[in-house]
């Protein structure tokens, strides 16, 4: 039986989250907290609302809990899992204002959103059998300079699995021209190309240590999110082929928060076929000129430090710098069943 931790803290309550209700409240809960923390998520209520859109995997009524005092909310976690390469990964995210740290409700609402994510994988096995012979694990994604973060996740159990890099570059710094290789082109993204950008993009990615398997829930959601402006996306095509991408995407309520002119190249990926050629330095450089151009200060990106296609030397050759370091906690989900 698992043993609930204790807090400190008069008035606590923590119960089910709410959608009729809890999106705004929750929103501002994670600005307030990110801001301080220096982790730079500010999301809108329309921009959770996307973020926390029930899947099969995801349901917030039921995988998300909410912390509070009185009216007010002080605390939030959430569940959701998918299949990454061989196993089963259950991300959990525990978060705690700034002014209720080291009291005790981190830890509780850490063991909470665990038992949770026991309960969703058994459902998960109900429906499908098979990932009951699949390796199930519980991870925590944390920014290092969130000290509390990995204090909590050290505590409870999680050991260091695998890191990466927020990497950061101006764009008021000379950009070097690349030229594409022979035999592609770059073509404005059309709806009816959805399809194949997405399968050419899910097809390099397999290449990555531990893969999330996608699936048409993935595909319909990417492609409907309220900040998506293709016209930013550079596509590489190779006669009826994509041979890569860059996926940019611009979110203009954080960039207001923040007081910057940001991007985000949020995908960027070659097929087999086409690396080793030059491609994706071509396709970042034309994408830094064009956000240039367009009078954006910076642009940004996200980076798995230990990605086997080389990506981090790529981007610094494109005059990326880390700017910030992540690490990924995990345990066996089984190891701490009661």
């Amino acid at each position: 039986m698992t043993v609930e931790p204790a807090t400190s803290i008069p008035g606590l309550s923590v119960r089910p989250f709410d959608p009729g209700r809890d999106y705004g409240r929750i929103a501002e809960l994670l600005r307030v907290t990110n801001l301080h923390d220096g982790t730079e998520w500010l999301p809108s209520e329309e921009v959770l609302r996307d973020e926390w859109q029930p899947t099969a995997r995801f349901e917030p009524s039921t995988d998300v809990i909410v912390a509070e005092v009185g009216r007010r909310a002080v605390g939030v976690a959430d569940t959701a899992w998918r299949i990454r390469g061989d196993g089963v990964t259950h991300e959990v995210k525990p978060l705690v204002h700034p002014e209720l740290r080291g009291r005790g409700l981190g830890r509780l609402l850490l063991t909470r959103i665990e038992d949770r994510a026991r309960a969703a994988a058994r459902e998960a096995e109900r429906v499908d059998p098979g990932l009951a012979h699949r390796p199930h694990h519980l991870t925590v994604f944390a920014e290092d300079q969130v000290l509390a973060a990995a204090d909590l996740a050290t505590s409870a159990g999680y050991a260091r699995h695998t890191y990466g890099f927020l990497m950061r570059r101006p764009l008021a710094t000379p950009i070097e021209p690349a030229s594409l290789p022979p035999g592609v082109d770059v073509r404005p993204v059309r709806p009816e190309d959805h399809r194949a950008i997405w399968d050419a993009d899910t097809e390099a990615f397999l290449d990555h240590a531990e893969p999330a398997v996608r699936d048409e829930e993935d595909f319909v959601r990417w492609f409907g999110q309220p900040a998506i402006d293709t016209s930013l996306w550079r596509v590489a095509w190779a006669g009826d082929d994509v041979a890569g991408s860059v996926m940019t995407f611009v979110w203009a309520d954080e960039n207001e928060r923040l007081g910057v002119r940001r991007a985000w190249l949020e995908h960027i990926s070659v097929r087999r076929p086409w690396r080793g050629r030059g491609l994706a330095r071509a396709l970042i450089s034309d994408t830094l000129r064009m956000l240039a151009d367009a009078g954006f200060e910076e642009a940004v990106l996200g980076v798995h430090g230990e990605n086997p296609t080389g990506a981090v030397g790529l981007y610094e050759r494109c005059g990326f710098e880390v700017h910030r370091r992540w690490t990924v906690w995990r345990k066996p989900l089984q190891a701490s069943r009661g």
